[in-house]
């Protein structure tokens, strides 16, 4: 029998606890004859995970429209799969809203007719980013174990920023923003999007900062970058469905300067109801640290993250759990997918089975 989920309101699980999820892999595409086709090794693929919950990202989207979506839902549905996630890229993260540019209105009015799309498909949960100059990397990924590579940057040589195209250093827009710019703009923001979001049932959890502290080329990181910016931000919210969806990775990258570990975050957010979905990722050492730091594999880096995944447990959290920033490792996508899935699915059964034993 199906349980209804805490974590984000209008999804069902078919049994309790922890959901580990994962991305859909290949292509989606619209066929001549008008019907959504799915890539059916990446179909197996999940099937093969033992996943229910699977992240569409913005590639595989033929068109982004209520009914694209609920096409795609449906043909996942078909296969024992349900959409926890579908991304909008070019609304993920939005420069112009961050930072007050000319055009702000117009992406926050493609960003409020997004909610309303998810929520016309059944899609009851979004992820969003409030950084004003992107995520930041080396430009050179740097070697793990084994010889394998992974992305990490120091702040001592602060390469480029990807994903939103590349910045230029020292002043990614030109000037210096002040703290004040940016909560004005955050606010400006959120209060249109609480009441789109509570009218369209679907719950944002918002992601940190990556990397989070430090400013960035002229862009300070206080909102999403610690735990105070958090709790400041979800009270001018103040709406049930602004959450987070906390990276684990990132608040590693932070370190002692988050204000909290990951674990205390999870609690407070679990008193609140306010942890939507979590991303599982570790690194060598904070950003603070000499060289800085580096993706690895989930069990080398310098945090036990079967801590945080008891954390979650303890809360009785029932969302969906993935990995995140997949390492480049020998036989290719699918093989650090099924070892970072299967990771996460052998702790979490591990936590919940020392519960179990507790209990008895």
């Amino acid at each position: 029998m199906d349980i209804a989920m805490k974590a984000v309101p209008g999804y069902v699980n078919a049994k309790p606890g922890i959901q580990v999820g994962t991305k859909m892999e290949g292509p989606i595409v619209r066929q001549a004859n008008g019907r959504i086709a799915l890539d059916m090794q990446g179909v197996s693929f999940l099937q093969q995970l033992g996943v229910t919950w699977v992240m569409i990202s913005d590639q595989q989207v033929p068109e982004h429209t209520a009914a694209c979506y609920r096409e795609i839902r449906d043909a996942l549905a078909e296969h024992g799969l349900k959409i926890y996630r579908l991304a909008n890229n070019q609304l993920h993260n939005m420069p112009a809203v961050t930072l007050g540019l000319e055009n702000r209105d117009e992406m926050i009015e493609r960003y409020l007719q997004y909610i309303e799309d998810l929520g016309a498909a059944g899609i009851c949960y979004a992820t969003y980013a409030h950084m004003g100059n992107g995520i930041w990397r080396g430009c050179q990924r740097r070697p793990v174990r084994g010889g394998a590579t992974a992305g990490g940057l120091d702040l001592q040589a602060p390469n480029n920023a990807r994903i939103f195209g590349s910045f230029d250093w020292p002043l990614s827009h030109g000037k210096v923003y002040s703290e004040e710019e940016l909560w004005e703009n955050y606010a400006y923001f959120i209060r249109q999007v609480v009441p789109v979001a509570e009218q369209a049932g679907v719950f944002i959890g918002i992601h940190p900062d990556d990397p989070p502290v430090y400013t960035m080329a002229g862009v300070p990181r206080c909102i999403f970058g610690t735990f105070e910016g958090y709790k400041r931000a979800l009270e001018i919210a103040g709406s049930p469905n602004i959450g987070v969806c906390l990276c684990v990775g990132c608040w590693l990258e932070g370190g002692e300067a988050m204000g909290c570990s990951p674990e205390d975050f999870i609690r407070y957010l679990g008193d609140r109801n306010k942890l939507f979905k979590v991303h599982v990722r570790n690194v060598t050492a904070p950003l603070s640290a000499p060289g800085g730091f580096n993706e690895t594999f989930p069990d080398a880096g310098y945090y036990n993250l079967v801590n945080v995944l008891a954390a979650l447990d303890e809360i009785g959290f029932d969302g969906a759990i993935m990995n995140d920033h997949l390492i480049d490792m020998v036989g290719g996508h699918y093989t650090c997918e099924a070892y970072f899935t299967a990771y996460l699915k052998g702790a979490v059964d591990a936590v919940q089975n020392h519960r179990r034993s507790l209990q008895i």
